[in-house]
């Protein structure tokens, strides 16, 4: 690992004029795509944010350069952006990136929703709206898309990673079929979610994470936070996990003028939602490629069956009532075997070790890294207790074509039965397992 401490050094001591030394160097948690460092300086906290990687580098819309720019152009706008002080140059040796002043407050979405301020959902729809504001000229490097290009887009990865969920071929002609028509073009940030806003005890008080900006429409950054992976268990509160979508489309039109219309919102939910499902399979090739060969990205992957839960919830009131009649459930996990071990009980000693001798003995990132571990054993240990076909590409074909739809009798009980079983395995905590049970059983 490259030592970044002495080109840091020389860069904060010829950006702020002060002969100091940096301190207390140290990698924040998150960053799918770049990574992120706090340290000191002269008695004050920073942040530097870096690709972790060549190969990430290579991948990013635009360059560190431009998204530096973007920061600093939101900032300007009053929007509560870090502020950039520096970027990192390829005389520093340490790659591309750039230097914000620290904000210190709270950024885990758990400890926010938990007791979230009174003001918080008006404050996201107040940043939503000043982003929004943000002038486009000048922007030439800036992906501009349309509704039909991103779905595009959604619909060619998705065949390139097998195209053979069901689940999401459904959503993607759903999408198709309920094309919305092309509207004003505006700066969106792209990634507008807990996980990536910052909170204390007077409310929102940054917004991170700027590497998807691009200019489009205004309903992809409004619903985007909303889709349930983001609520963070907050499932009764389907704006950001903090209140209700009328709360918020409410507040965005008085700070914005913009009268929301719940259809082409309802659009743009479906595709964020499937948009993230797809990101999970994405992670899982990242992962096989060796590009980021850790054990969270491959893990990462398997939250692709949250979504299909979330989806068939979402697309389900366009299905006839009959087609929508409780389902029953998959049968409950086979008795213990006797003699020696099984592969399932195998599993669990593995995992009893991890609890008991590495994770309650580890530190920071090694104890993290233990919890992702058991995360991916109990995977494992569901899934044989359980086993179920993942892949189905006929049906998939059939239903991007149109041969099978919500009314297709029988299908949204196999679906539903399906995506259930999968969710059981991959994140039995996940919010959406225990309220579609609930909804969708006998």
């Amino acid at each position: 690992m490259i030592d970044v401490v002495p080109a840091l050094t020389a860069l904060m001591t010829r950006t702020t004029g002060v002969d100091g030394a940096v301190t207390n160097l140290a990698q924040l948690s998150g960053g799918a795509n770049m990574e992120s460092s706090a340290f000191g300086f002269d008695g004050k906290d920073y942040v530097l944010r870096r690709a972790p990687s060549a190969a990430f580098e290579s991948s990013s819309t635009y360059g560190h350069d431009v998204e530096a720019m973007l920061v600093r152009k939101a900032y300007a706008a009053g929007v509560k952006a870090p502020e950039v002080i520096a970027e990192l140059s390829a005389a520093d040796g340490i790659g591309t990136g750039y230097i914000m002043r620290r904000v210190m407050a709270e950024v885990n979405p758990a400890k926010i929703l938990g007791n979230p301020p009174p003001s918080l959902l008006a404050d996201c729809a107040r940043e939503l709206a000043r982003i929004h504001a943000i002038p486009c000229d000048g922007l030439e490097a800036i992906v501009r898309t349309a509704a039909a290009d991103q779905l595009a887009e959604l619909k060619s990865s998705f065949s390139a990673f097998g195209g053979d969920r069901p689940v999401f071929a459904l959503a993607l002609r759903w999408l198709e079929d309920h094309l919305p028509a092309p509207s004003e073009s505006v700066f969106i940030h792209g990634d507008f979610r807990m996980g990536n806003i910052m909170v204390d005890d007077d409310g929102l008080a940054a917004v991170l994470d700027w590497e998807l900006v691009r200019v489009g429409d205004r309903y992809q950054d409004i619903a985007y936070g909303c889709i349930n992976s983001w609520r963070f268990g907050q499932i009764d509160k389907p704006a950001f996990g903090c209140g209700s979508f009328d709360a918020l489309w409410a507040a965005y039109e008085v700070e914005s003028g913009h009268v929301v219309d719940p259809v082409r919102f309802r659009w743009w939910l479906v595709y964020a939602t499937l948009w993230w499902g797809i990101c999970c399979l994405r992670m899982a090739e990242i992962w096989r490629s060796g590009m980021d060969a850790t054990l969270e990205r491959a893990v990462i992957g398997r939250r692709a069956s949250e979504t299909e839960v979330d989806l068939l919830m979402l697309l389900e009131d366009d299905a006839p009532a009959a087609e929508r009649a409780p389902i029953t459930l998959a049968p409950p996990a086979p008795p213990r075997r006797m003699g020696e071990p099984s592969a399932v009980e195998m599993l669990e000693a593995l995992s009893g070790w991890i609890e008991r001798d590495v994770k309650a003995k580890a530190q920071g990132r090694d104890r993290f890294m233990a919890a992702v571990a058991l995360n991916a054993l109990g995977m494992l240990k569901r899934e044989a207790e359980n086993p179920m076909p993942l892949h189905d590409k006929a049906l998939a074909d059939d239903l991007l074509a149109g041969r099978a739809t919500l009314a297709t009798p029988g299908l949204l009980a196999r679906l539903k039965q399906s995506a259930l079983a999968k969710l059981a395995a991959d994140q039995p905590k996940y919010s959406a397992l225990a309220a579609a049970t609930r909804k969708w059983s006998m």
